[in-house]
């Protein structure tokens, strides 16, 4: 059962699990804190919500995968005596970095999903994602040492198994694979509508809560309940026109438009909507910024959260489907949704999608 082969076997599968976790785990963190070299597209609208869903996907997928892993090789773990010299002594400290940082990315990934930051005495994204480099880091000196005893447990011919009571390998292979399918079908739902209804383990559901959509950060929460609701709001335009201050009336009577598009979250989950509001370019024309390269900034009402501003990229702020949202589903927007007004846009992170949003400011290139 613990023989080359089958450690090889679920090292492969768990090697091509975190490297699928870390590319889309490294695109997501771009695309939220976007260097000047990084261009992300406003189309398609749903490519964020497939490489996130992939993201978190896999990294459930990889629960059992890892488990299994750690089974087959844990007698070597603790083969006396611990180092047998310098060259053995840095392999076993990039095996123990490798297993510590994988089980953390694992454990807090699960965490993150579940929305329990209670437990966790850091700030799980940056933690999460330096951990990623580390973790990726192991792995490939990690490869480098095994490859050439995985080349040989692979291309060896298994021969036929002895019989014996119990699991086989082959066996144990077909559980942890079934066990990585039904993990995914159990969340998958959060996502993917016609699988909620077997997708026990899913922390969300893409169809609850207030207007049929799900909910993060309330009002209450972001404590910004009385200044959404208070009469004298005013959403600050600035740009090159100049500042005007556009009142939840005004802004209803501007042109509205309706777009369908996915709010995805972090987390995993994602949900189609139908909003209504005023087009962002059509915002940018009002404030007299005519530059196809100028970019939007917005600040929500919320004070005090990494999430309370966001930058729209020009794909995006030139968009038409990029909309300061007033309604949801024909329905004034909830107050948990960002009301009066707040950001919807194309193939953005949730966490981008700015609620309550109180100023818009054009920036020039």
């Amino acid at each position: 059962m613990r023989s080359e082969r089958l450690s090889s076997q679920l090292g492969l599968w768990l090697g091509l699990a975190f490297g699928m976790c870390f590319v889309t785990g490294y695109l997501s963190h771009l695309i939220q804190h976007p260097p000047a070299w990084f261009w992300w597209p406003s189309r398609p609208v749903w490519l964020y919500r497939v490489t996130q869903g992939l993201h978190v996907a896999t990294g459930m997928a990889a629960v059992p995968l890892l488990g299994a892993k750690l089974w087959s090789v844990y007698p070597k773990l603790f083969t006396w005596p611990p180092v047998r010299g310098v060259v053995h002594g840095l392999e076993r400290a990039s095996v123990a970095v490798l297993v510590g940082s994988a089980l953390f990315q694992v454990v807090t990934g699960l965490l993150n999903i579940a929305r329990w930051y209670t437990v966790m005495p850091f700030f799980f994204t940056v933690a999460h994602y330096w951990t990623a480099w580390l973790t990726i880091g192991a792995l490939l000196v990690h490869i480098a040492v095994q490859l050439p005893v995985v080349r040989r447990a692979l291309t060896r011919p298994a021969g036929p198994q002895p019989a014996v009571e119990g699991l086989s390998r082959r066996g144990l292979l077909a559980a942890v694979g079934a066990s990585a399918g039904a993990i995914t079908l159990a969340t998958a739902g959060q996502t993917v509508a016609p699988l909620k209804a077997v997708s026990v383990l899913a922390p969300r559901r893409p169809d609850v809560g207030p207007q049929r959509l799900p909910v993060n950060t309330s009002a209450r929460a972001a404590r910004v309940a009385e200044l959404a609701t208070d009469p004298g709001y005013r959403l600050t335009l600035t740009g090159p026109a100049g500042t005007r201050l556009l009142s939840l009336a005004e802004l209803s009577a501007l042109p509205q438009h309706t777009v369908s598009l996915p709010i995805t979250c972090v987390e995993g989950w994602s949900a189609q909507a139908q909003w209504t509001g005023v087009r962002v370019v059509d915002l940018l024309h009002l404030a007299g910024a005519t530059d196809p390269d100028c970019s939007v900034h917005l600040r929500s009402l919320q004070q005090g959260s990494a999430y309370g501003e966001s930058t729209l990229a020009p794909p995006h702020a030139h968009d038409p489907l990029t909309l300061i949202a007033l309604r949801l589903h024909g329905q004034p927007l909830a107050l948990d949704h960002g009301y009066p007004a707040r950001l919807i846009a194309p193939n953005r992170p949730g966490a981008l999608q700015t609620k309550w949003v109180a100023v818009m400011t054009v920036r020039q290139p």
